[in-house]
């Protein structure tokens, strides 16, 4: 029974349980930690998925890097 009803909220509507789900994260941390302590939660998420995915799509992360932190 349980495992029809995930499987027709994850393929019929994956939008919104994912919303669901984040929201839900997102209000949880904000009362455990506060505002800005989540921010820095959530910008080292967003930093690590975008490392993870230069990870799997074959990109030099070592040039990346160089570009980044150049001498200006």
């Amino acid at each position: 029974m349980w495992d029809n009803i995930l499987s027709e909220l994850l393929v019929k509507h994956r939008g919104k349980t994912i919303g669901v789900g984040l929201g839900l994260i997102a209000s949880i941390l904000l009362v455990s930690f506060g505002f800005w302590k989540t921010l820095l939660i959530v910008l080292c998420i967003g930093l690590g998925y975008l490392l993870g995915k230069s990870i799997d799509d074959d990109k030099n992360i070592e040039l990346w890097l160089k570009k980044l932190f150049k001498d200006k």
